[in-house]
């Protein structure tokens, strides 16, 4: 598959097959894209692989976690805290869209919620990433990870599979760290879904759209 193909394929996939993943292929596809560039090659990322009862048990307790009401909070601010403007607008358009997609009503507040909680279980992905990095590392870094994170997506797509990049995996980072001792000292980045994609639900015809590039681009001669 080239480049082009895998862009315009690759979209956050919200409802995955009850269809196991090989841990071969998750390692084929994490070892190409440990290729991704890093500042004086860093390698910053560090990745949990979870599967089965691991998976459930983390992912049950990021759920009871935000149905009791607990705020999440990230290692780092992820949003800014007053959204205006055009990112505003693009904010307000993307959940707009979701619920459309579902008919979910503005007032609908149950389904609305439930479909929320859906992030913490990974919209039910036989695979979940979690991504770590160490507390020493500076916005750099957070850069490179971006980059290692969109090949992992990219070379899912090779393989016929479907991810969804995932900061809400990352908001109750203290109940992830809990669940995995061995990253006690490192940030929580995000997480990722990982699977195949179930073609028949709705919310996988959910698109968001892209600026035109007049609106993003400068050109100077």
């Amino acid at each position: 598959m080239d480049v082009k193909t895998a862009l315009e394929k690759r979209k956050s996939t919200r409802a995955f097959l009850d269809k196991d993943v090989s841990i071969d292929l998750i390692n084929k596809i994490i070892n190409q894209a440990k290729t991704a560039p890093s500042g004086v090659n860093t390698q910053p990322w560090q990745v949990a692989v979870l599967t089965g009862a691991s998976k459930d048990n983390l992912c049950t307790k990021l759920e009871k976690a935000f149905r009791d009401g607990n705020k999440g909070s990230m290692d780092y601010k992820y949003y800014p805290l007053e959204w205006a403007g055009q990112y505003k607008r693009r904010r307000k358009e993307c959940g707009l869209l979701l619920y459309s997609t579902l008919k979910i009503s503005r007032e609908d507040k149950k389904r609305q919620l439930d479909q929320w909680a859906l992030n913490y279980q990974a919209f039910n992905a036989p695979v979940v990433l979690l991504f770590f990095i160490d507390k020493t590392m500076e916005k750099g870094s957070f850069m490179d990870y971006g980059m290692f994170i969109q090949s992992i997506m990219l070379s899912a797509v090779e393989y016929g599979l479907a991810t969804c990049p995932q900061a809400a995996l990352g908001e109750y980072p203290d109940i992830v760290r809990n669940e995995l001792s061995y990253y006690k000292d490192k940030i929580v980045l995000c997480g990722m879904a990982i699977g195949y994609e179930d073609k028949t639900k709705a919310i996988n015809t959910y698109r968001t759209s892209r600026e035109d590039i007049s609106e993003i681009v400068n050109y100077y001669s």
